[in-house]
C-alpha cells in the first residue's frame, strides 16, 4: 500500500495489518461516510479502503473532500474513493449523495452516519435557538434523510448496515460534549435504535458507534501553552494520549464485520478496541471487564433512567 502524504489534511500513513485485521476484509462493500474529511471521519474513510471497500465521502468542505478522494485512491492504488460536496441537512443535497454513489458503484452496502458541527457545543442558557436548530438539522434531519435514501435498497437486496457515531445523550463535565452538541446527537441516536427496530430481519443490521476520545492533538504543547490544561483529561484508557483517528477506523470496520451480533446496541470505541484485541501502547490503563449487554426493552427505556430517582 501507498505512504500517502497531505499538506491539507492531518494523517499518518496508514497499514492496518497489526491490528489483526485482514486487507480485503471488506471487499465488494461500497461506503458512504457523512463528515468523511475530517478526524474520526477520515479515519473511517481511509480504514474501509484499507480493508477493501470503495468509499464515498461526502463533507461540506470542498477543499478537503478532495483531497481526501485524491489520498484514499493514491494510498489502495485505485478508483475507489468518490468525495461528494454534500451539505447533510438539505435534502437536495442528500439525494444528490445518493445519485451519484449509487451513479459511481452501482450499490451501497454501508451508511455510516458521522457529520456533525463542534461549534454547536454551547450551554442551554447561553445559546441560541438558532444553534439548536442548526444541531438538530445535522444530526436528526440529515440522518434521517441520508437513511431514507440507503436503507431501502438495503432491504431489497437483504443486505446492510447502518451506524451512527454517537455520544453521551445529555451534557456531563468534564466530557467534552456540551449541551446543544448532545441534544442533537440524542435525537439521531434515538432514529438510528428506533430504526433497528423497523429493520428487524431484513438483513440490515443497525447500531451506534461511540468514537469517545479520537483526535489527533499534540496535548503537551497544549499544556504549554495554557497552564490550567491537564493532558491526563484527554488521554484515552490504552493510549499515551487521544486515540488516533485511523485507530479509530480500525475499531469501526471491526465493529462492521461484527454487525449482526450489535444489532439494536451502541458500544464505545475502546470497548471495541479491546474486543479486536487491539494492541494497546499501555495495555495496563485498559478495563478489560466484558460489557452489560442490555435488553431490547431495556435500551428502549434507557432515557427514563437518568439517575437515582427519589431519595430519602
Amino acid at each position: 500500500m501507498a505512504a500517502v502524504s497531505s499538506e491539507i489534511l492531518n494523517i499518518v500513513p496508514i497499514d492496518l495489518e497489526y491490528t489483526g485485521l485482514k486487507k480485503g476484509c471488506m471487499a465488494g462493500e461500497v461506503a458512504v461516510v457523512t463528515g468523511g474529511a475530517s478526524n474520526v471521519g477520515l479515519g473511517y474513510a481511509r480504514a474501509l479502503a484499507w480493508a477493501g471497500a470503495k468509499v464515498v465521502v461526502a463533507d461540506l468542505n470542498e477543499v478537503a473532500g478532495a483531497e481526501t478522494q485524491r489520498v484514499i485512491n493514491e494510498e489502495n492504488e485505485g478508483d475507489v474513493c468518490l468525495f461528494v460536496k454534500t451539505n447533510i441537512t438539505s435534502e437536495e443535497d442528500v439525494k444528490n449523495l445518493a445519485q451519484q454513489a449509487f451513479a459511481k458503484f452501482g450499490k451501497v452496502d454501508i451508511l455510516i452516519n458521522n457529520a456533525m458541527n463542534m461549534r454547536l457545543n454551547g450551554p442551554i442558557l447561553g445559546s441560541s435557538v438558532a444553534d439548536l436548530e442548526a444541531s438538530f438539522n445535522i444530526s436528526g434531519k440529515g440522518v434521517m434523510m441520508a437513511v431514507k435514501e440507503f436503507v431501502p435498497a438495503m432491504i431489497e437486496r437483504k443486505h446492510g448496515i447502518v451506524t451512527y457515531s454517537t455520544t453521551q445523550f445529555h451534557y456531563c463535565p468534564p466530557m467534552v460534549g456540551g449541551s446543544i452538541y448532545t441534544a442533537g446527537k440524542a435525537a439521531a441516536t434515538s432514529i438510528i435504535m428506533s430504526l433497528a427496530n423497523e429493520v428487524k430481519g431484513t438483513g440490515v443490521n443497525v447500531f451506534c458507534l461511540t468514537p469517545a476520545g479520537v483526535g489527533r492533538m499534540d496535548l503537551s504543547k497544549i499544556a504549554k501553552e495554557r497552564p490550567n490544561f491537564d493532558p491526563k483529561l484527554f488521554a484515552m484508557p490504552g493510549f499515551e494520549g487521544m486515540i488516533p483517528p485511523e485507530v479509530g477506523g480500525a475499531a469501526l470496520v471491526h465493529s462492521l464485520l461484527h454487525a449482526e451480533e450489535l444489532h439494536g446496541s451502541g458500544i464505545i470505541m475502546n470497548d471495541a478496541l479491546v474486543h479486536m484485541n487491539y494492541p494497546f501502547p499501555v495495555p495496563e490503563t485498559v478495563n478489560r471487564a466484558e460489557a452489560k449487554r442490555l435488553s431490547d426493552m431495556d435500551l428502549t427505556m434507557a432515557f427514563c433512567y437518568m439517575g437515582d430517582g427519589f431519595k430519602k
